[in-house]
């Protein structure tokens, strides 16, 4: 008996990571229909019996305003460019602070944010986190930094209901993504920690004090010559 299940463990174990690569490689190329996390605040509304709208409409790269990716980069993780999908000293000093009884904190960075986003569930547990890793190396393994960031910013969470850079551009400000200006590109990037508990169209005294600070680090990443380099494919 226990040899059989020792198979069907191995077994469903290679399944699971044919699959997943499989379902990573077709992401590559194909916009995803959707997330976990849309599918896990559609449940959550009907739970609670106040069903919401999901508001996304997937926009590539060249449709999403520039200032808006490098604010993304900015406020959540200024290594993207250059770590292949873990930003181990913030990891360090996170384990450090929360082992000292510190304030909770993370240490996500954009590719680990997409991989939880996209294919799992929330809450923290060892196994989320495993799959998390798995999922964040396939990423950084078979697509581009480009094709991550165009990922995550349409998928973030930038409201209730409302996901991806197009229809939050339209919900908090009336215009498309790729109108964004800087200085509205820089409040929505502010709102991410918290994005239900803080609104970037009407920005609380820190969130517009966040999002001063974001347009600063923009011009400190070197603007739209950093973008150049990401497209480009190179890690600097």
């Amino acid at each position: 008996m226990l040899s059989s299940l020792i198979r069907r463990l191995t077994r469903a174990l290679l399944w699971f990571i044919a699959g997943s690569i499989v379902l990573v490689l077709i992401f590559r190329w194909i916009p995803p229909p959707g997330t976990a996390l849309m599918v896990e605040r559609k449940v959550q509304s009907w739970v609670n019996g106040e069903p919401i709208d999901l508001q996304r409409e997937w926009q590539p790269w060249e449709r999403i305003s520039n200032d808006l990716k490098l604010a993304v980069i900015a406020g959540e993780d200024q290594k993207f460019a250059s770590h292949w999908g873990f930003d181990v000293p913030a990891i360090q000093a996170a384990f450090a602070n929360n082992e000292r009884g510190g304030n909770l904190r993370g240490a996500s960075t954009l590719t680990q944010q997409v991989a939880k986003n996209l294919f799992l569930w929330s809450g923290r547990s060892w196994l989320r986190k495993g799959l998390e890793a798995w999922f964040t190396g396939l990423m950084e393994l078979f697509w581009s930094k480009e094709r991550i960031l165009e990922v995550y910013l349409n998928s973030a969470e930038w409201g209730e209901g409302v996901f991806g850079a197009q229809a939050a551009a339209r919900y908090h400000f009336g215009v498309d993504a790729s109108q964004l200006s800087r200085q509205q590109a820089a409040q929505l990037a502010a709102v991410l920690p918290s994005p239900l508990k803080w609104s970037a169209g009407h920005p609380s005294t820190y969130v517009a004090g966040r999002a001063s600070w974001i347009s600063r680090q923009i011009s400190q990443l070197g603007g739209n010559a950093y973008l150049r380099q990401l497209e480009g494919g190179e890690r600097f």
